[in-house]
């Protein structure tokens, strides 16, 4: 139904794609980021062919394919280079009709603002500090640092996994747990010549990884496990010393990163799920409302899924309510199975650390079948988006 209005809070993925979502079915949209500007900050990003999916739907994925690199060759290793398991991308894209595709988190911001269309750019440095549901249940109020208010049919919460409207909603919930390991990561200054795609590499209690970009540029993580808030003066010296004498292309990339292009964050999750994704005129989206562990690569795919749900609930339906329940059915036991899933992950591969679980873990994965690697994808990754009048797969 035209005429509905809807404040989305929060300008990353999950934001901007809700925002897209909604647009597409004739809402009226303002996005609020409380950032002065939008700096994109970010290393890079991996999507699977869910995130993929979601992205056709929101009339965003073929720009984000062709400023992509496809992931086809790489997989996890040891330090010394030996491999545990192969990654077969071209197995990925037979069965899903994607392969995983890398892109700089920056140039898929700006893609999913440019799908957003005339007059539908962000409205920076609006920090909203509440978000309530108006008596008689039909529209909902933000209220905004300047104590300006802005009502609407409906506000999205996609403020982060920090989320301070969360917080508010759910007072009881214990919010975003440390989940015991912190993570580095930039993008390479110049282009590598990089034999794979993709890669992770397990050692104890430490992960390095790399995603190759279009432009021939590099993402690389360090996840270590490590307490919360430390934070080393000169963290490329760090990372070159807890890394000296793995296997190539490892000191390559860290010699190819300026110092002051390495992000550094503690990893947090939402180890407990919510109760609800909805709380009257109020849904929760992204990391606001599942925060998970990067371990599966799903955070921001899980986002997207959410966001094309929600619009296509939305999507000509005349009872509000009633299409919020339908999502809060639709996304919160999915999220919850794969955040789940993510934590053991990361339990079984960058957070092992005794000395006798972590060659037992590497044996048991190279005795696994070749098509193992591309199955544990699959259980995650096989998600098709509902397709409505205004949702068709490119």
């Amino acid at each position: 139904m035209g005429g509905r209005t809807a404040v989305v809070v929060g300008a990353g993925i999950g934001g901007l794609a809700a925002a897209v979502g909604l647009r597409r079915i004739g809402w009226e949209v303002t996005v609020l980021d409380r950032a002065p500007v939008l700096a994109d900050a970010g290393a890079g990003i991996s999507l699977a062919a869910n995130g993929i999916r979601a992205l056709d739907a929101l009339g965003a994925g073929a720009a984000v394919r062709a400023a992509g690199r496809g992931q086809y060759t790489g997989g996890t290793r040891t330090p010394d280079g030996s491999w545990l398991a192969r990654m077969d991308g071209a197995a990925l894209e037979r069965a899903l009709g994607s392969p995983i595709v890398g892109i700089p988190r920056a140039e898929l911001h700006r893609l999913l603002r440019e799908a957003l269309g005339a007059g539908g750019a962000p409205r920076t440095g609006a920090t909203v500090t509440d978000a309530v549901t108006l008596p008689g249940g039909k529209r909902a109020r933000v209220t905004l640092h300047t104590a300006e208010a802005v009502e609407a049919d409906l506000v999205v919460a996609a403020d982060g996994v920090g989320s301070r409207l969360r917080a508010a909603l759910f007072p009881a919930h214990p919010g975003p747990v440390y989940s015991g390991s912190t993570v580095l990561r930039a993008i390479t200054d110049r282009p590598l010549d990089l034999r794979t795609d993709f890669e992770i590499t397990w050692g104890r209690g430490a992960e390095f990884g790399h995603i190759a970009f279009a432009d021939g540029r590099a993402e690389w993580h360090a996840v270590l496990n490590a307490p919360a808030g430390v934070r080393p003066t000169d963290p490329l010296a760090v990372l070159r010393r807890r890394f000296a004498g793995w296997h190539a292309p490892v000191p390559e990339l860290l010699a190819a990163t300026r110092p002051e292009a390495v992000l550094h964050h503690d990893i947090t999750e939402l180890a407990t799920p919510l109760p609800s994704f909805t709380a009257g005129r109020v849904v929760l989206l992204g990391d606001a409302a599942h925060a998970m562990t990067p371990n599966l690569g799903q955070g921001a795919c899980q986002a997207l899924e959410d966001a094309v749900v929600l619009a296509a609930e939305l999507d000509g339906a005349a009872d509000v309510a009633a299409a919020l329940a339908r999502y809060d059915a639709a996304r919160r036991p999915r999220t919850t199975a794969v955040a789940a899933a993510a934590r053991r992950a990361g339990r079984m591969g960058q957070q092992l650390s005794h000395p006798l679980a972590v060659p037992l873990r590497n044996a048991l994965l190279r005795l696994a079948p070749s098509g193992a690697a591309v199955r544990a994808i699959l259980r995650h990754a096989a998600w098709t988006p509902p397709l409505t009048s205004a949702f068709v797969r490119e």
